[in-house]
């Protein structure tokens, strides 16, 4: 169904590709589609088998920020590296993760992405260049700067992708990482991914400072705010970012999005109404893209019911692969720890 709001938007135009009269080409339009639905449709899946208790412990549900992720992925280049906080399901997938892997480490089980040993906060997929996953509140950011700093040091012309949440800015890692990026000019895109909430905490009840990109002017750093339900407008401040970090010119983007879920699984999210969630469901990404797919005939309707079954098995052959995979054995807590492999980590 075709939302007409976004549809009348759409109808305006900017810059467009001649074929189809729109600014990307088609391929990116079904990229953007495909990996959203799919980030979608896994964190539903997710909520539910957790309800079920097949999935235990901290689960932090992406629902809502998909554009975050594919606006960006879209943007940047081979080799280019990537790291976030532990809302974290949604990256790999963007990266092209296979979902069994993410779904089975969501399990425990010895298939999942990091052997069943980090669990929903802790993914890592080193072959998508993605470097998890992190459960410390800012711990990932002074983690980018060193990524950052290797892609200098050794000569790439590579960047790294600094995800965090907009709770993370109250960290002195966060302000300490800025600096030192600045210092040594290194090749760093710092996002703030601001869904509004720092858990139940609102930005306006947390910060002096709203307008959290703002923080970047304190460290002389392009700073901007990018309307992040919008993932055209998220693919344009990333390629324009990763023209300056590839020069030396780190950059923060605050991105203005929103979480539908609660923090957590656990979180009710009693702190704020119906008709907010609503108000920012209205903005949805994903319709908004598949309105404008329609709108512009880059796509028909058959071809989007493709891409939603091939989503729909892919969900449902992930789940299959992770009920069906073994748990680790009890011997492997110990594998992945130390370097040296008899460390003597065992005393009796």
């Amino acid at each position: 169904m075709i939302n007409t709001a976004v549809a009348n938007k759409v109808k305006k135009g900017t810059k467009l590709d001649k074929k189809y009269a729109t600014p990307y080409p088609k391929e990116t339009y079904l990229f953007w589609y495909e990996s959203m639905l799919l980030m979608r449709k896994f964190e539903e899946k997710s909520g539910q088998l957790y309800g079920q208790q097949k999935i235990k412990g901290f689960c932090h549900l992406y629902n809502g920020q998909e554009a975050c992720v594919a606006g960006a992925v879209s943007a940047l280049k081979e080799g280019d590296k990537y790291i976030t906080a532990y809302r974290d399901h949604a990256h790999p997938l963007a990266l092209g993760t296979d979902p069994k892997y993410i779904m089975a480490e969501l399990f425990g089980k010895a298939t999942g992405i990091s052997k069943g040993k980090g669990g929903s906060m802790h993914m890592f997929d080193k072959e998508k260049h993605f470097f998890g996953g992190h459960g410390i509140v800012g711990g990932q950011i002074p983690l980018g700067i060193g990524i950052a700093f290797a892609e200098k040091y050794k000569g790439t012309d590579n960047l790294c992708m600094t995800f965090m949440g907009d709770g993370a800015v109250r960290q002195g890692a966060f302000h300490e990482s800025l600096n030192l990026a600045m210092l040594y000019k290194l090749p760093i895109i710092f996002v703030i991914e601001n869904n509004g909430y720092a858990m139940g905490t609102s930005v306006e009840r947390s910060s002096n400072i709203t307008d959290l990109y703002k923080l970047g002017s304190a460290y002389d750093m392009p700073s901007k705010p990018v309307q992040a339900m919008d993932v055209e407008q998220v693919h344009e401040a990333v390629k324009e970012a990763a023209e300056k970090a590839r020069k030396g010119m780190p950059s923060l983007l605050e991105f203005k999005t929103y979480r539908y879920k609660g923090h957590s699984i656990s979180d009710p999210a009693t702190y704020r109404n119906k008709e907010e969630v609503e108000s920012h469901r209205q903005k949805d990404s994903i319709e908004a893209v598949r309105t404008t797919i329609l709108v512009k005939n880059i796509a028909d309707e058959n071809e989007l019911l493709e891409i939603e079954e091939k989503v729909t098995q892919q969900i449902a052959a992930a789940v299959t692969f992770a009920e069906e995979s073994d748990f680790p054995k009890p011997e492997e807590a110990y594998q992945d720890v130390y370097v040296q492999k008899d460390y003597p980590f065992l005393t009796t």
